[in-house]
């Protein structure tokens, strides 16, 4: 009866020795095999299995196959590919040789990239090998890149266009990492405590999902919501912690939201006459229900597009 070669692959991304009862019965129970010494390979050997080092070969595998009967390869984080293919070509054409079994010690949880952002990023920002320019950064000299990013972003979600959406998350995150990673050198916290807070508050404002209230439909889910977040923030105006730096028809838009929200009857008339007409316009929107920063937008692209045609 032919012996078999266990292909061990096992996430990077995780601590080393996480991995599957089944996974740590077969490297206890066979001989392990790797390419070179890792983190992974120094905690099978702590926890008891035999780990040897040897040349990434077949016929390296196979005589241990012989000796052994069953031999484990823990592969390097790439999965050893080559090797893989090289092996399963040549039990292919001698399949009495050996059977090729893929054993998953450890699988990469969802979220799992943005562990390979923040090393990448810890990388950019060593003070030896780093990047100069990204060291030199602060908040504010960042901050116009962030709105760049995040208006590229929705004009791709205005394009309806998927892959530019997932592009541009990936520069808006690459914002989120840069920012966290100058904060812990600046100001004491990190992407976990900004993910951990993150956390906090989703569970915190949804309670509906994480502490059994009952809710009749989205109106209730919008309102404690609102409810919870007006408690947090002990605001004493309708319009406090409104993000001042948005564009002028979005800050107004989310003036009147608020407002409304909070069932207020304000009596305001602009004093520049120009002021006074745009704001009329940005109430008669709302009312309507429409955006208006997205109806000019729209109008201003219109506009561009026919400038092209008459050119």
């Amino acid at each position: 009866m032919p012996g078999s070669v266990v292909l061990l692959v096992t996430s990077p991304r995780l601590p080393a020795g996480v991995l599957t009862a089944q996974a740590w019965d077969v490297v206890r129970a066979h001989p392990v095999l790797t390419a070179a010494d890792s983190e992974q390979a120094g905690a099978l050997r702590a926890a008891g299995a035999t780990v040897t080092v040897v040349e990434p070969a077949v016929t390296v595998l196979l005589d241990a196959l012989a000796a052994h009967g069953t031999v484990v390869w823990l592969a390097a984080p790439d999965g050893d590919e080559q090797l893989a293919r090289e092996l399963g070509l040549r039990l292919a054409r001698e399949p009495g040789l050996a059977t090729l079994e893929l054993l998953y010690g450890s699988w990469d949880p969802p979220g799992a990239r943005v562990l390979d952002a923040v090393t990448v990023m810890d990388r950019l920002m060593h003070p030896e090998i780093g990047d100069a320019w990204k060291r030199a950064q602060t908040h504010a000299s960042l901050a116009p890149y962030l709105l760049e990013e995040s208006y590229e972003l929705y004009d791709a979600i205005r394009d309806d266009d998927p892959e530019a959406v997932r592009e541009e998350l990936g520069d808006v995150l690459l914002q989120v990492v840069l920012h966290a990673r100058l904060a812990e050198d600046t100001a004491g916290f990190s992407l976990d405590d900004v993910a951990g807070d993150l956390v906090a508050k989703l569970i915190r404002r949804n309670p509906h999902v994480f502490a059994g209230t009952e809710v009749g439909g989205i109106d209730d889910i919008i309102a404690n919501w609102e409810q919870i977040k007006q408690a947090e923030k002990s605001r004493a105006s309708a319009v406090d912690g409104v993000a001042l730096s948005q564009p002028a028809l979005a800050l107004t838009a989310k003036l009147l939201h608020r407002v409304a929200r909070a069932g207020l009857t304000v009596d305001f008339t602009p004093e520049d006459p120009l002021g006074a007409a745009l704001f009329a316009l940005v109430v008669q929107a709302h009312e309507q229900g429409r955006d208006a920063e997205a109806a000019l937008r729209a109008a201003a692209l219109s506009y561009m597009d026919a400038v092209r045609r008459a050119e």
